[in-house]
């Protein structure tokens, strides 16, 4: 195919051609505080915008994208990258994110590699890329932290809703709990207060395939063209069984064969069943993409992440955010399962917050929040327009406060 943009025409429900904006924040002395204690800037930070900003700044809706995801959630870049955003099926006119009324914002983490700054990114002090060990150890609450400083410096003072699954998700609750007014609603995905034992263990996994892989080199590879390629795809290849459920891998290969009707009875045969070729093409396509180094740095964000450990308790960690709460979870989904969004759910509701739950029947397991869209479109629709009828109620009742002040005095 062709890289001549001007021959090709973006799906007409599509938001059409965008770009990845960057900006710089935390400039010396006014670095951030991590979570940590150390002190981190200058940090860049790559973001998309999508549909118009209103005159009152209050249709602004914020993205926090999963653990492999970027800024990138929809339209198509153009050139040699040309892809539609990773939910491009949810943003867009006319859809559950709908541009026509709603300014979206998505923003790649801090610690990513697409474009905010991470171990791959030059550290201005020395020229050279951070790597694993000159780049500081992050937590979700860090990112979170860079995400609202983003917003402030758009000029934003509230946005109308956060929205997010897995990581995205416990991005989502933290943002809720550390900047509780922030926010007007609250959108939950397929995530939960803290990662499993069972998600830990898997993230381990991953990232012991990465470290022992010949050239990884102690996180400092990037004058290496290969670097931990193998590693990586490793890891990817384990966390992608995470993201499946039983049905959809059976459903999907069963115990079918990729290249013939026969057993091959060969020991180095690695891709003699679907689902093994299947596995490796999604491992070989993730390192075309993805950093390892910050691959490391966000799992062991996900690790740490504690929203009860941190505050005491769930309900007294979300017990000053008024915003109007949804959570929802997926049948078939072992990763994030629905038990953990109703341990949130019980304590929003007995700490009398505004919350709404649905666990939504699917077989897609921890992927279905990123491929079945219009179970999301009828629940966010209706939460979008309360939260914006009740933004726009509460700017009434101030600007009444505001003319009697003046009035008296």
């Amino acid at each position: 195919m062709a890289n001549d943009d001007s021959e090709f025409i973006p799906d007409d429900d599509s938001i059409g051609f965008v770009e990845t904006q960057q900006v710089r924040l935390f400039d010396p002395p006014n670095e951030l505080c991590l979570e940590s204690g150390v002190r981190f800037g200058p940090i860049d930070v790559a973001f998309e915008t999508y549909g118009t900003l209103s005159p009152e700044k209050d249709n602004v809706i914020f993205v926090c994208h999963a653990l492999t995801g970027d800024a990138h959630v929809a339209g198509w870049h153009a050139g040699e990258e040309r892809k539609p955003g990773w939910w491009n099926d949810f943003i867009g006119p006319g859809k559950g994110l709908d541009t026509g009324k709603y300014y979206v914002i998505c923003a790649n983490v801090l610690g990513g590699c697409k474009g905010t700054t991470g171990p791959s990114s030059i550290d201005p002090k020395t020229g050279k890329q951070h790597g694993l060990h000159h780049f500081p150890f992050i937590t979700v609450g860090d990112i979170v932290k860079v995400h609202s400083a983003l917003v402030e410096h758009l000029g934003i003072t509230k946005l109308l809703a956060v929205i997010g699954g897995s990581l995205g998700g416990m991005q989502v609750l933290d943002w809720a709990a550390r900047f509780p007014d922030q926010m007007a609603a609250v959108v939950c995905l397929a995530a939960a207060a803290k990662l499993s034992a069972q998600g830990i263990a898997f993230n381990v996994v991953g990232r012991r395939a990465i470290f022992t892989d010949p050239k990884f080199n102690k996180g400092e590879y990037y004058d290496d063209p290969d670097g931990p390629r193998v590693g990586l795809a490793l890891a990817r290849m384990v966390a992608h069984i995470t993201y499946l459920s039983d049905v959809s891998i059976e459903d999907k290969f069963g115990r079918r064969l990729q290249h013939s009707s026969h057993f091959k009875y060969d020991l180095d045969q690695e891709t003699e069943f679907q689902v093994g070729s299947y596995l490796h093409y999604q491992g070989k396509r993730f390192v075309e993409r993805f950093d390892a180094n910050s691959y490391i740095c966000l799992t062991h964000a996900m690790d740490y992440f504690d929203l009860a450990e941190e505050h005491g308790a769930i309900r007294q960690a979300l017990e000053n955010c008024n915003a109007n709460f949804l959570l929802a979870s997926y049948t078939s989904d072992w990763l994030f399962t629905t038990a953990q969004s109703l341990e949130i759910v019980s304590e929003l509701v007995n700490g009398r917050r505004h919350v709404s739950f649905v666990e939504l029947s699917s077989s897609k397991g921890h992927d279905a929040f990123l491929l079945e869209i219009d179970p999301l479109v009828q629940l966010v629709r209706p939460l979008l327009e309360r939260a914006q009828l009740e933004m726009a109620e509460q700017r009434q009742k101030e600007a009444g406060e505001n003319a009697g002040d003046n009035h008296d005095g």
